[in-house]
């Protein structure tokens, strides 16, 4: 079963690290994604921008209601996520605790993909 995990961080925390944290920890973090790689169990991984440039859709207005900037306003903003494979919760809980030892604070939320396209963007 693919498991999506979601990245969440004290956005402004990151935002403040020198050159230097920034890419020792994305050094930590592709250590982490080179097993997962090689095991074949990587999918897509992706970091978001900033919540500043951020659009929020409010669908449940007529007609629809386009806001600035995140809808939620809390502590720790959702920055990236993985889409790794796993065999249980359990498998996926200890990708998130690797991670989590390569990037410390914050948050991971661990769940089940119903269902992934992968979509034809290539970059």
């Amino acid at each position: 079963m693919q498991y999506a995990i979601l990245c969440y961080n004290d956005e402004a925390t990151i935002g403040s690290w020198s050159a230097e944290e920034e890419n020792a920890c994305m050094e930590r973090l592709e250590a982490v994604q080179v097993g997962l790689r090689e095991a074949g169990r990587l999918g897509p991984v992706a970091r978001l921008m900033p919540t500043s440039t951020a659009t929020t859709l409010r669908k449940d207005q007529d007609p629809p209601l386009v806001i600035d900037g995140p809808f939620a306003e809390t502590k720790e903003q959702l920055l990236g996520f993985y889409i790794v494979d796993c065999t249980s919760k359990e498998e996926a809980l200890g990708v998130a605790k690797d991670l989590g030892r390569a990037n410390p604070g914050g948050a991971f939320e661990i769940r089940p993909l119903l269902s992934l396209n992968p979509g034809e963007i290539t970059t």
